[in-house]
């Protein structure tokens, strides 16, 4: 069976799984966190999905690969199984994200920059240093770039895409 055949008969973990690409692990988490109902169990005590999980499963997938959390998820499908339609928050926080993104990309471009122009003095560090000497690359950096000590994420953490609290380089 493939993913976007439908099925009639309840899946265990393991098919639904490789059917989503998600780990069985992952089910039970969001089983846990409410996304999914309670699976009904077989006689060996095993979970069997109801078919209509797979769509809801690519459904938490697709929403997490535009950025929206499972807390977001779980007050959103919360609203909607109990008949409300939360469409204009789902917007609303798409929007949102969409601004954050647009924020994260400006300062990765700027972080580009300057991480190329840095390139370009270090290498000239380079050429005027000894081998086998210090050239004091990071020192070099730090002296004629101060505001990247007050920026407000790291490059890496924009990278990734998380916004940890973290101190200030």
């Amino acid at each position: 069976m493939r993913a976007n055949e439908p099925t009639k008969r309840p899946l265990n973990s393991g098919e639904l799984a490789r059917l989503t690409g998600v780990s069985p692990d992952t089910l039970r988490y969001y089983e846990r966190r409410r996304l999914l109902p309670t699976a009904p169990r077989s006689a060996g005590g095993y979970r069997l999905y109801p078919p209509e999980t797979l769509h809801r499963v690519q459904l938490i997938r697709a929403a997490q690969s535009i950025g929206f959390s499972v807390r977001e998820l779980c007050e959103i499908f919360r609203e909607r199984d109990s008949g409300a339609a939360p469409c204009r928050r789902v917007r609303n926080l798409a929007a949102n994200k969409l601004r954050e993104m647009e924020s994260r990309i400006r300062e990765l471009r700027s972080s580009r920059r300057e991480l190329r122009k840095a390139l370009v003095e270090w290498d000239r560090l380079l050429a005027k240093t000894p081998h086998g000497k210090q050239a004091r690359l990071l020192e070099a950096f730090a002296a004629t770039h101060p505001k990247s000590s007050t920026r407000k994420y790291s490059a890496g953490t924009l990278i990734r895409g998380k916004q940890k609290k973290e101190k200030r380089l």
